[in-house]
């Protein structure tokens, strides 16, 4: 007997809300941290800056523009490399393209 091919289901779930998202529990490390050291890691991370006060006040939403579908041809050895890359490798192959655009763009300009 041979195996059927089985089609992978989507594992995409889609919230109306953002609070309808499941919030997982905090890290048992986490929870026993002290507020003093918790504030001496913030502090000591390189990467966390100090926002200015009002930084939010004028701040506006602006929505993705809605990607629109395609056939598109491309190499093999191009198509596997950004595979590789693991999940999302169609957005960073989209990231790519972008950057071209806005590199030329600023050519033009």
């Amino acid at each position: 007997m041979s195996a059927k091919p089985t089609r992978k289901r989507s594992r995409i779930v889609r919230y109306k809300s953002l609070d309808e998202i499941p919030v997982k529990p905090l890290n048992r490390k986490l929870i026993a941290m002290t507020d003093e050291e918790a504030e001496r890691r913030a502090a000591a991370d390189p990467d966390a800056g100090v926002i200015p006060p009002g930084f939010w006040d004028n701040a506006t939403v602006q929505m993705p523009l809605t990607k629109q579908q395609i056939t598109l041809r491309l190499d093999p050895d191009v198509i596997g490399w950004f595979r590789r890359s693991g999940k999302g490798y169609q957005s960073r192959m989209g990231a790519v393209l972008r950057s071209y655009v806005e590199a030329k763009r600023k050519r033009s300009a």
